[in-house]
C-alpha cells in the first residue's frame, strides 16, 4: 500500500498533478458542481 501512496504523492508534485489539483479546487468552489457531486454521492449511497 505504501507504493500506491508514494505514486500519488509523486503525481501530486508533478506539473500535471498540480494542474489536476487546481482544476479540482476550481470545481469544488463552484456551487453548481458541489450540488452535482452531492446528488451523485446520494445516489451511490442508495438515497434519493
Amino acid at each position: 500500500m505504501s507504493g500506491l501512496l508514494r505514486k500519488i504523492k509523486e503525481f501530486s508534485r508533478s506539473p500535471q498533478g498540480q494542474r489536476t489539483i487546481a482544476s479540482a479546487r476550481r470545481a469544488a468552489a463552484d456551487p453548481r458542481k458541489r450540488e452535482q457531486v452531492r446528488v451523485l454521492f446520494g445516489r451511490l449511497r442508495g438515497r434519493r
